[in-house]
């Protein structure tokens, strides 16, 4: 644990595109998070990355001058044991998975998306086993440390960990970060200077309140009707009318809930063209280990912010730096509801303004809560409640309840039939599942 010579730090996913702007991050970072080990953890398929990224830290490590040690490692335990920090940034099946969840919804006239919708709810019966597996690790070999989960979907997988475990867990999205930064560069002021507040969930969120120096600027905000966007979700403005009605500015994922029509009309024209988010994220990602294998390669390339999570690791420096000095800032989080949200449970995750302390985030209570939206929150939650038990107990009828009931999808038989391909396209990565098939081979 921390001690005189500084701290641990295991990255789960360390093979991740994303590694060298975390990294960068701890250099930048270091009088504030003096890191004296990073370890950075892949399973055997990602070896070959792991090493291509772990190289490039080396030797940013090394141009720094700071006496931080890289390890790279397949042994996750090693990696943990008596770390302060973990943090996951993993994808169960990688992007060939990924594919599959954007492509095979839209068989079915159903959005694609990977952690909206189908796609994100197969993403989540993936990945939720493999990280409350890593939290048994983490309680046996690094009790007192934070798990800084950045894995989607972030606000289910959270909510898992708040459920299934005794782990020390906050969930992390970029696009708080990336409003805020959107937010500095309109107004030409420091981000320090603005208060945005956030309601929702994870990637199901609304702004309620964007301040500059202490004036209200929501209003001009909301009149910029391409409103703040990503690289991961197509770019169609909003309806001018609509959005100053709602007088809230909700995140680029509603659109996918607010545009569905015209959202799944622009993924189906992209896939009849050979192409979704996953294929092009293959293709930027290959560009990326081919720059990040020069060993002339000092820095983080510019090239990453087009891999559509920038500012994620910066999101991620933050939270360690504020948790290990007790800053008391704060940022945008996915935690615990304990009653910030009156008609959600207490232990629903919920994506909010919380204070960092030194003993971890409080979530500050809302000044608004659009009642428009109330009724999609709770909807969207009940779908996420169910798929996360779904998740753990491989229960198929939770699966078909969690699916049936989420906005996007039409109809129970479409939800059964879809259900049906899906799991078994997953078949590899969901052994709860498939219990019977598994004991008879």
């Amino acid at each position: 644990m921390a001690n005189e010579q500084g701290l641990k730090i295991a990255v789960i996913g360390g093979g991740s595109s994303y590694t060298p702007e975390l990294v960068e991050g701890f250099i930048l970072h270091y009088n504030e998070l003096p890191v004296r080990e990073l370890w950075l953890v892949d399973i055997e398929p990602g070896q070959r990355k792991l090493n291509i990224v772990g190289n490039l830290a080396k030797r940013m490590v090394e141009k720094s001058g700071l006496p931080i040690e890289v390890h790279l490692t397949l042994d996750r335990r090693e990696a943990i044991k008596g770390a302060d920090f973990v943090s996951t940034q993993m994808r169960v099946g990688m992007l060939d998975a990924r594919g599959r969840d954007e492509s095979i919804p839209l068989k079915y006239g159903v959005i694609g998306q990977e952690t909206t919708g189908p796609g994100g709810m197969m993403k989540a019966l993936r990945t939720i086993p493999v990280l409350l597996d890593i939290c048994r690790d983490i309680e046996e070999l690094a009790p007192n440390a934070w798990l800084l989960n950045f894995t989607n979907p972030a606000g289910m997988v959270t909510e898992a960990i708040l459920k299934y475990s005794n782990v020390k867990s906050i969930g992390l999205c970029n696009a708080p970060i990336g409003l805020i930064k959107q937010t500095s560069a309109k107004y030409g002021v420091a981000a320090d200077r603005i208060y945005a507040e956030f309601v929702g969930l994870n990637h199901l969120h609304w702004i309620t309140r964007i301040d500059v120096n202490g004036e209200d600027k929501l209003d001009e905000m909301l009149a910029d009707t391409a409103g703040y966007s990503a690289k991961n979700v197509p770019a169609r403005e909003w309806n001018p009318e609509f959005l100053q009605s709602l007088h809230a500015l909700p995140s680029y994922y509603l659109k996918y809930f607010y545009m569905t029509d015209a959202m799944l009309e622009e993924q189906l024209e992209s896939f009849q063209k050979g192409g979704n988010r996953a294929e092009v994220v293959k293709r930027v990602e290959e560009e990326l280990f081919e720059l990040y294998s020069d060993p002339e390669l000092k820095d983080k390339p510019k090239q990453l912010e087009q891999r559509g999570g920038a500012f994620y690791s910066e999101a991620a420096v933050n939270l360690m730096r504020s948790l290990h000095n007790g800053t008391n800032d704060i940022q945008t989080l996915n935690v615990a509801n304990n009653g910030i949200i009156d008609f959600l449970p207490d232990d629903a995750s919920i994506e909010v303004n919380c204070v960092v302390t030194k003993t971890g985030p409080l979530p500050l209570p809302l000044t608004k809560v659009p009642p428009m939206a109330t009724g999609l929150i709770h909807a969207v939650k009940t779908y996420e409640r169910l798929a996360i038990d779904a998740a753990v107990t491989g229960d198929r009828g939770l699966a078909i309840q969690a699916l049936a009931h989420h906005p996007l999808v039409p109809s129970v038989e479409v939800a059964i039939t879809m259900l049906d391909e899906m799991l078994e396209a997953n078949k590899e990565y969901l052994p709860q599942f498939f219990k019977e098939t598994t004991a008879n081979a």
